[in-house]
Protein backbone atom coordinates (compact mmCIF):
# COMPACT_ATOMS: atom_id res chain seq x y z
CA UNK A 1 0.00 0.00 0.00
CA UNK A 2 1.34 3.44 -0.93
CA UNK A 3 2.15 5.56 2.11
CA UNK A 4 4.67 8.15 3.18
CA UNK A 5 7.94 7.07 4.73
CA UNK A 6 10.82 9.12 6.02
CA UNK A 7 13.52 8.93 3.35
CA UNK A 8 16.43 10.92 4.72
CA UNK A 9 17.82 12.23 8.01
CA UNK A 10 16.97 15.92 8.50
CA UNK A 11 20.65 16.87 8.83
CA UNK A 12 21.35 15.50 5.35
CA UNK A 13 19.09 18.12 3.81
CA UNK A 14 19.96 21.06 6.03
CA UNK A 15 17.21 20.71 8.63
CA UNK A 16 17.60 20.74 12.41
CA UNK A 17 16.28 17.52 13.97
CA UNK A 18 16.02 19.14 17.41
CA UNK A 19 13.83 21.92 16.02
CA UNK A 20 11.62 19.33 14.34
CA UNK A 21 11.38 17.48 17.66
CA UNK A 22 10.13 20.74 19.21
CA UNK A 23 7.47 20.86 16.48
CA UNK A 24 6.34 17.33 17.40
CA UNK A 25 6.27 18.13 21.11
CA UNK A 26 4.25 21.28 20.49
CA UNK A 27 1.44 19.51 18.65
CA UNK A 28 1.63 16.38 20.84
CA UNK A 29 0.75 18.72 23.71
CA UNK A 30 -2.40 19.72 21.77
CA UNK A 31 -3.31 16.02 21.56
CA UNK A 32 -2.63 15.49 25.27
CA UNK A 33 -4.84 18.49 26.12
CA UNK A 34 -7.67 17.12 23.98
CA UNK A 35 -7.56 20.03 21.52
CA UNK A 36 -6.59 17.74 18.63
CA UNK A 37 -7.59 14.08 18.22
CA UNK A 38 -4.34 13.38 16.42
CA UNK A 39 -2.28 14.68 13.52
CA UNK A 40 0.21 13.93 10.77
CA UNK A 41 2.98 16.31 9.77
CA UNK A 42 5.44 15.79 6.92
CA UNK A 43 8.36 17.97 5.85
CA UNK A 44 10.24 17.25 2.62
CA UNK A 45 13.28 18.96 1.16
CA UNK A 46 14.39 18.48 -2.40
CA UNK A 47 11.50 16.04 -2.73
CA UNK A 48 12.74 13.70 0.03
CA UNK A 49 10.75 13.21 3.22
CA UNK A 50 13.00 14.37 6.06
CA UNK A 51 10.43 14.43 8.85
CA UNK A 52 7.24 12.42 9.28
CA UNK A 53 5.28 12.19 12.51
CA UNK A 54 1.90 10.73 13.41
CA UNK A 55 0.32 11.26 16.82
CA UNK A 56 -2.99 10.47 18.49
CA UNK A 57 -6.13 9.03 16.94
CA UNK A 58 -7.99 9.21 13.66
CA UNK A 59 -11.03 7.94 15.59
CA UNK A 60 -10.93 8.49 19.35
CA UNK A 61 -14.05 6.50 20.19
CA UNK A 62 -12.78 3.44 18.30
CA UNK A 63 -9.21 3.88 19.54
CA UNK A 64 -7.85 3.90 15.97
CA UNK A 65 -4.49 5.69 15.63
CA UNK A 66 -3.39 8.19 13.02
CA UNK A 67 -1.22 6.28 10.55
CA UNK A 68 0.69 7.32 7.42
CA UNK A 69 -2.08 5.90 5.23
CA UNK A 70 -4.95 7.65 7.07
CA UNK A 71 -7.41 9.29 4.66
CA UNK A 72 -8.25 12.94 5.35
CA UNK A 73 -11.03 15.28 4.25
CA UNK A 74 -9.04 17.96 2.46
CA UNK A 75 -11.87 20.48 2.13
CA UNK A 76 -10.41 23.64 0.52
CA UNK A 77 -7.11 21.94 -0.24
CA UNK A 78 -9.22 20.59 -3.12
CA UNK A 79 -9.12 24.01 -4.78
CA UNK A 80 -5.51 23.82 -6.02
CA UNK A 81 -6.40 20.49 -7.67
CA UNK A 82 -9.27 22.20 -9.50
CA UNK A 83 -6.94 25.04 -10.50
CA UNK A 84 -4.60 22.45 -12.04
CA UNK A 85 -7.56 20.90 -13.88
CA UNK A 86 -8.42 24.29 -15.38
CA UNK A 87 -4.80 24.85 -16.43
CA UNK A 88 -4.76 21.41 -18.09
CA UNK A 89 -7.74 22.48 -20.19
CA UNK A 90 -5.98 25.75 -21.02
CA UNK A 91 -2.90 23.85 -22.17
CA UNK A 92 -5.17 21.55 -24.19
CA UNK A 93 -6.36 24.65 -26.07
CA UNK A 94 -9.96 24.09 -24.93
CA UNK A 95 -10.14 27.04 -22.57
CA UNK A 96 -8.66 30.46 -21.84
CA UNK A 97 -8.38 32.19 -18.50
CA UNK A 98 -9.97 35.20 -20.19
CA UNK A 99 -13.01 33.29 -21.41
CA UNK A 100 -16.27 34.77 -20.10
CA UNK A 101 -17.90 32.23 -17.83
CA UNK A 102 -21.24 33.06 -19.51
CA UNK A 103 -19.90 31.67 -22.79
CA UNK A 104 -19.31 28.30 -21.09
CA UNK A 105 -22.25 28.36 -18.69
CA UNK A 106 -24.99 30.46 -20.34
CA UNK A 107 -26.81 31.06 -17.06
CA UNK A 108 -23.95 33.42 -16.09
CA UNK A 109 -24.20 35.48 -19.29
CA UNK A 110 -25.80 38.58 -17.74
CA UNK A 111 -24.34 39.17 -14.27
CA UNK A 112 -25.72 41.93 -12.10
CA UNK A 113 -23.89 43.78 -9.33
CA UNK A 114 -25.23 44.93 -5.97
CA UNK A 115 -25.66 48.70 -5.74
CA UNK A 116 -27.54 49.28 -2.51
CA UNK A 117 -30.18 47.94 -0.15
CA UNK A 118 -31.05 44.43 0.93
CA UNK A 119 -33.85 41.90 0.64
CA UNK A 120 -36.74 43.00 -1.56
CA UNK A 121 -35.34 46.54 -1.56
CA UNK A 122 -31.99 45.50 -3.05
CA UNK A 123 -30.90 47.56 -6.06
CA UNK A 124 -28.64 45.96 -8.68
CA UNK A 125 -27.25 46.99 -12.06
CA UNK A 126 -25.76 45.12 -15.02
CA UNK A 127 -22.06 44.40 -14.51
CA UNK A 128 -19.66 46.51 -16.57
CA UNK A 129 -17.97 43.37 -17.85
CA UNK A 130 -18.32 39.59 -17.72
CA UNK A 131 -17.10 37.24 -15.02
CA UNK A 132 -13.96 35.59 -16.46
CA UNK A 133 -12.48 32.20 -15.67
CA UNK A 134 -9.49 33.94 -14.06
CA UNK A 135 -11.85 35.81 -11.72
CA UNK A 136 -13.17 32.49 -10.40
CA UNK A 137 -9.64 31.13 -9.91
CA UNK A 138 -8.59 34.21 -7.94
CA UNK A 139 -11.83 34.80 -5.96
CA UNK A 140 -12.28 38.18 -7.64
CA UNK A 141 -15.56 37.32 -9.42
CA UNK A 142 -17.90 38.98 -6.91
CA UNK A 143 -19.36 35.70 -5.63
CA UNK A 144 -19.53 34.99 -1.89
CA UNK A 145 -20.48 32.46 0.81
CA UNK A 146 -23.74 32.45 2.74
CA UNK A 147 -22.05 32.10 6.13
CA UNK A 148 -20.27 35.48 6.21
CA UNK A 149 -23.18 37.60 7.53
CA UNK A 150 -21.31 40.71 6.40
CA UNK A 151 -23.06 41.92 3.21
CA UNK A 152 -26.62 42.01 1.79
CA UNK A 153 -25.55 39.63 -0.99
CA UNK A 154 -24.58 36.83 1.41
CA UNK A 155 -28.02 37.26 2.98
CA UNK A 156 -29.50 36.66 -0.48
CA UNK A 157 -27.49 33.42 -0.64
CA UNK A 158 -29.05 32.28 2.63
CA UNK A 159 -32.52 33.13 1.37
CA UNK A 160 -31.80 30.93 -1.68
CA UNK A 161 -30.98 27.91 0.49
CA UNK A 162 -27.20 28.18 0.10
CA UNK A 163 -26.32 28.08 3.81
CA UNK A 164 -24.09 25.09 3.06
CA UNK A 165 -23.09 26.42 -0.40
CA UNK A 166 -25.25 23.89 -2.26
CA UNK A 167 -29.06 23.58 -2.49
CA UNK A 168 -30.18 20.39 -0.77
CA UNK A 169 -30.01 17.44 -3.14
CA UNK A 170 -28.70 19.45 -6.11
CA UNK A 171 -25.93 18.44 -8.50
CA UNK A 172 -23.37 20.80 -10.03
CA UNK A 173 -25.52 21.83 -12.99
CA UNK A 174 -28.56 22.54 -10.81
CA UNK A 175 -26.47 24.50 -8.35
CA UNK A 176 -25.16 26.75 -11.12
CA UNK A 177 -28.73 27.85 -11.89
CA UNK A 178 -29.07 29.08 -8.30
CA UNK A 179 -25.65 30.78 -8.18
CA UNK A 180 -26.32 32.61 -11.43
CA UNK A 181 -29.47 34.22 -9.97
CA UNK A 182 -27.44 35.79 -7.17
CA UNK A 183 -26.17 39.37 -7.62
CA UNK A 184 -22.43 39.92 -7.52
CA UNK A 185 -21.03 41.63 -4.46
CA UNK A 186 -18.76 43.84 -6.59
CA UNK A 187 -17.65 44.43 -10.16
CA UNK A 188 -15.68 41.39 -11.43
CA UNK A 189 -11.93 41.75 -11.10
CA UNK A 190 -11.95 44.69 -8.68
CA UNK A 191 -11.89 43.06 -5.23
CA UNK A 192 -11.17 39.75 -3.49
CA UNK A 193 -13.78 37.67 -1.66
CA UNK A 194 -13.38 33.98 -0.84
CA UNK A 195 -16.40 32.33 -2.38
CA UNK A 196 -18.23 29.48 -4.09
CA UNK A 197 -16.31 30.24 -7.28
CA UNK A 198 -14.49 26.91 -7.32
CA UNK A 199 -17.80 25.10 -7.48
CA UNK A 200 -18.48 27.08 -10.64
CA UNK A 201 -15.05 26.07 -11.95
CA UNK A 202 -15.97 22.45 -11.21
CA UNK A 203 -18.88 22.76 -13.61
CA UNK A 204 -16.65 24.51 -16.16
CA UNK A 205 -14.33 21.48 -16.07
CA UNK A 206 -17.28 19.17 -16.75
CA UNK A 207 -18.71 21.23 -19.61
CA UNK A 208 -15.39 21.84 -21.37
CA UNK A 209 -13.99 18.32 -20.91
CA UNK A 210 -17.24 16.39 -21.41
CA UNK A 211 -16.44 14.32 -18.29
CA UNK A 212 -17.80 14.23 -14.77
CA UNK A 213 -15.47 16.09 -12.41
CA UNK A 214 -14.30 12.99 -10.52
CA UNK A 215 -13.57 11.21 -13.80
CA UNK A 216 -11.49 14.12 -15.08
CA UNK A 217 -9.56 14.36 -11.82
CA UNK A 218 -8.86 10.62 -11.93
CA UNK A 219 -7.89 10.43 -15.60
CA UNK A 220 -5.83 13.62 -15.84
CA UNK A 221 -4.39 14.17 -12.33
CA UNK A 222 -4.67 11.35 -9.81
CA UNK A 223 -3.65 8.37 -11.93
CA UNK A 224 -0.88 10.14 -13.87
CA UNK A 225 0.64 11.40 -10.61
CA UNK A 226 0.23 8.10 -8.77
CA UNK A 227 -2.27 9.29 -6.14
CA UNK A 228 -4.00 5.95 -5.43
CA UNK A 229 -6.33 6.98 -2.59
CA UNK A 230 -7.33 10.44 -3.86
CA UNK A 231 -10.93 10.96 -4.92
CA UNK A 232 -14.21 12.76 -4.35
CA UNK A 233 -15.55 9.74 -2.47
CA UNK A 234 -14.18 6.62 -0.84
CA UNK A 235 -14.85 2.97 -1.66
CA UNK A 236 -15.70 0.39 1.06
CA UNK A 237 -12.14 -0.93 1.37
CA UNK A 238 -10.93 2.59 2.27
CA UNK A 239 -13.61 3.28 4.88
CA UNK A 240 -11.70 2.11 7.96
CA UNK A 241 -8.82 4.46 7.12
CA UNK A 242 -10.99 7.61 6.94
CA UNK A 243 -10.43 9.91 9.89
CA UNK A 244 -13.38 10.93 12.06
CA UNK A 245 -14.29 14.61 11.89
CA UNK A 246 -14.42 16.70 15.06
CA UNK A 247 -15.61 20.17 15.96
CA UNK A 248 -14.09 22.49 18.52
CA UNK A 249 -16.34 23.01 21.54
CA UNK A 250 -16.81 26.28 23.43
CA UNK A 251 -14.53 25.01 26.18
CA UNK A 252 -11.67 24.31 23.80
CA UNK A 253 -12.21 20.56 23.59
CA UNK A 254 -13.46 18.59 20.61
CA UNK A 255 -16.45 16.40 19.79
CA UNK A 256 -17.32 14.20 16.81
CA UNK A 257 -19.48 15.94 14.19
CA UNK A 258 -20.89 14.90 10.79
CA UNK A 259 -18.48 15.20 7.88
CA UNK A 260 -18.72 15.20 4.12
CA UNK A 261 -20.84 12.30 2.80
CA UNK A 262 -17.84 10.53 1.28
CA UNK A 263 -19.06 6.94 1.47
CA UNK A 264 -20.49 6.46 -2.00
CA UNK A 265 -20.33 8.82 -4.94
CA UNK A 266 -22.01 12.10 -3.98
CA UNK A 267 -24.54 13.71 -6.28
CA UNK A 268 -22.74 17.02 -5.91
CA UNK A 269 -19.10 16.73 -7.00
CA UNK A 270 -17.19 19.57 -5.38
CA UNK A 271 -13.90 20.84 -6.72
CA UNK A 272 -14.11 23.41 -3.95
CA UNK A 273 -13.96 21.10 -0.95
CA UNK A 274 -14.77 17.49 -1.82
CA UNK A 275 -11.36 15.79 -1.95
CA UNK A 276 -10.41 12.89 0.30
CA UNK A 277 -6.77 11.78 0.16
CA UNK A 278 -3.79 10.51 2.12
CA UNK A 279 -0.62 12.40 2.91
CA UNK A 280 1.12 10.27 0.27
CA UNK A 281 -1.38 11.45 -2.34
CA UNK A 282 -0.97 15.11 -1.46
CA UNK A 283 2.81 14.77 -1.31
CA UNK A 284 2.71 13.58 -4.93
CA UNK A 285 0.58 16.58 -5.88
CA UNK A 286 2.90 19.02 -4.09
CA UNK A 287 5.94 17.42 -5.68
CA UNK A 288 4.48 17.95 -9.15
CA UNK A 289 4.10 21.66 -8.32
CA UNK A 290 7.55 21.93 -6.71
CA UNK A 291 9.14 20.38 -9.80
CA UNK A 292 7.42 22.80 -12.16
CA UNK A 293 4.65 20.49 -13.39
CA UNK A 294 6.52 17.18 -13.77
CA UNK A 295 6.85 14.10 -11.57
CA UNK A 296 8.64 10.81 -12.22
CA UNK A 297 8.81 11.42 -15.95
CA UNK A 298 5.17 12.48 -16.24
CA UNK A 299 4.69 16.11 -17.23
CA UNK A 300 1.29 17.30 -16.12
CA UNK A 301 1.76 21.06 -16.64
CA UNK A 302 4.34 23.34 -18.16
CA UNK A 303 6.63 25.30 -15.83
CA UNK A 304 4.94 28.46 -17.13
CA UNK A 305 1.54 27.23 -15.93
CA UNK A 306 2.89 26.40 -12.47
CA UNK A 307 4.51 29.84 -12.31
CA UNK A 308 1.15 31.38 -13.24
CA UNK A 309 -0.63 29.38 -10.54
CA UNK A 310 1.85 30.48 -7.87
CA UNK A 311 2.01 34.20 -8.75
CA UNK A 312 0.01 36.97 -7.08
CA UNK A 313 -3.02 38.00 -9.16
CA UNK A 314 -4.74 40.38 -6.75
CA UNK A 315 -5.83 43.75 -8.17
CA UNK A 316 -3.02 46.25 -7.76
CA UNK A 317 -0.60 43.56 -6.60
CA UNK A 318 -1.73 44.05 -3.01
CA UNK A 319 -2.40 41.51 -0.26
CA UNK A 320 -5.51 39.69 0.95
CA UNK A 321 -6.13 41.96 3.90
CA UNK A 322 -6.73 44.90 1.59
CA UNK A 323 -9.97 43.41 0.25
CA UNK A 324 -13.28 42.00 1.27
CA UNK A 325 -15.51 41.73 4.28
CA UNK A 326 -14.41 41.72 7.94
CA UNK A 327 -14.10 37.94 7.67
CA UNK A 328 -10.96 38.53 5.58
CA UNK A 329 -9.36 41.17 7.80
CA UNK A 330 -7.30 38.74 9.85
CA UNK A 331 -3.68 39.64 10.70
CA UNK A 332 -2.53 36.38 9.08
CA UNK A 333 -3.57 37.81 5.70
CA UNK A 334 -0.98 40.59 5.87
CA UNK A 335 1.72 40.05 3.27
CA UNK A 336 -0.18 37.30 1.44
CA UNK A 337 -1.26 37.66 -2.17
CA UNK A 338 -3.41 35.17 -4.03
CA UNK A 339 -2.63 33.08 -7.10
CA UNK A 340 -4.81 30.46 -8.79
CA UNK A 341 -6.34 28.61 -5.85
CA UNK A 342 -3.39 29.29 -3.51
CA UNK A 343 -2.13 32.09 -1.30
CA UNK A 344 1.30 33.50 -2.16
CA UNK A 345 3.75 35.21 0.20
CA UNK A 346 4.56 38.62 -1.31
CA UNK A 347 5.98 40.38 1.78
CA UNK A 348 7.45 38.08 4.47
CA UNK A 349 8.04 41.05 6.80
CA UNK A 350 4.28 41.49 7.20
CA UNK A 351 3.17 37.88 7.63
CA UNK A 352 2.05 36.61 11.02
CA UNK A 353 4.75 33.93 11.09
CA UNK A 354 8.15 33.47 9.40
CA UNK A 355 7.95 32.72 5.70
CA UNK A 356 9.85 33.12 2.46
CA UNK A 357 8.89 35.20 -0.59
CA UNK A 358 7.08 33.14 -3.20
CA UNK A 359 5.90 30.46 -0.77
CA UNK A 360 2.45 29.26 -1.83
CA UNK A 361 -0.19 26.89 -0.47
CA UNK A 362 -3.59 26.72 1.15
CA UNK A 363 -5.54 25.28 4.07
CA UNK A 364 -8.70 23.23 4.61
CA UNK A 365 -11.67 23.73 6.92
CA UNK A 366 -10.73 20.70 9.05
CA UNK A 367 -7.35 22.27 9.98
CA UNK A 368 -5.31 20.79 7.15
CA UNK A 369 -2.56 22.84 5.50
CA UNK A 370 0.17 22.63 2.88
CA UNK A 371 2.77 24.89 1.37
CA UNK A 372 5.58 24.83 -1.17
CA UNK A 373 8.60 27.02 -0.37
CA UNK A 374 10.68 27.50 -3.54
CA UNK A 375 13.34 29.53 -1.70
CA UNK A 376 14.24 26.60 0.55
CA UNK A 377 13.09 23.80 -1.81
CA UNK A 378 10.69 22.71 0.90
CA UNK A 379 7.21 21.19 1.00
CA UNK A 380 5.16 20.85 4.17
CA UNK A 381 1.79 19.30 4.95
CA UNK A 382 -0.19 19.02 8.17
CA UNK A 383 -3.36 17.00 8.66
CA UNK A 384 -5.88 16.69 11.45
CA UNK A 385 -9.69 16.74 11.35
CA UNK A 386 -11.03 19.55 13.53
CA UNK A 387 -13.45 22.26 12.42
CA UNK A 388 -11.99 25.11 14.51
CA UNK A 389 -13.49 28.04 16.37
CA UNK A 390 -10.39 29.45 18.07
CA UNK A 391 -7.74 26.88 17.12
CA UNK A 392 -5.05 28.37 14.85
CA UNK A 393 -2.43 25.84 13.84
CA UNK A 394 -0.87 27.33 10.70
CA UNK A 395 1.09 30.28 12.21
CA UNK A 396 2.66 27.98 14.81
CA UNK A 397 3.42 25.33 12.21
CA UNK A 398 5.09 27.88 9.92
CA UNK A 399 7.23 29.22 12.75
CA UNK A 400 8.34 25.81 13.95
CA UNK A 401 9.19 24.55 10.46
CA UNK A 402 11.03 27.77 9.62
CA UNK A 403 13.14 27.43 12.77
CA UNK A 404 14.34 24.03 11.54
CA UNK A 405 15.93 25.38 8.33
CA UNK A 406 19.70 25.53 8.76
CA UNK A 407 20.99 26.04 5.23
CA UNK A 408 19.86 26.70 1.71
CA UNK A 409 21.22 26.19 -1.77
CA UNK A 410 22.38 29.33 -3.54
CA UNK A 411 24.21 29.02 -6.87
CA UNK A 412 24.94 25.38 -6.12
CA UNK A 413 26.65 26.11 -2.77
CA UNK A 414 25.26 25.52 0.69
CA UNK A 415 25.35 28.48 3.07
CA UNK A 416 23.96 29.20 6.51
CA UNK A 417 20.57 30.90 6.44
CA UNK A 418 20.83 34.49 7.62
CA UNK A 419 20.01 34.79 11.30
CA UNK A 420 20.81 31.18 12.19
Amino acid sequence: MAQLRQEVDPSEVGLDAKALDRLDQHFAHYVDEGRLPGYLVAVARGGRIAHLTTQGHRDRAAGLPVEPDTIWRMYSMTKPVTAVAILLLVEDGLLSLDDPVGRLLPEFADPRVHVSGSGDAMVTRPADGPVLVRHLLTHTAGLTFAFYHSHPVDARYREAGLEFSVPAGADLAETMEVYARMPLQFEPGTQWNYSVGFNVLSRVVEVVSGQRLDEFFGDRIFRPLGMPDAGLHIVPEQADRLSELYGETEGGGIEAIPGLPLRGRPRFLSGSGGLAATAYDYHRFMEMLRRGGELDGVRLLSPASVALLSSNHLPGGTDLRAFGAPAHQEPGNDGLGFGLGVSVVIDPTRTLSPSSPGTYGWTGAATTAFWVDPTHDLTVQFHTQVRPKTLKVLPELRRLVHESILDQEVSGQTRLVSGR
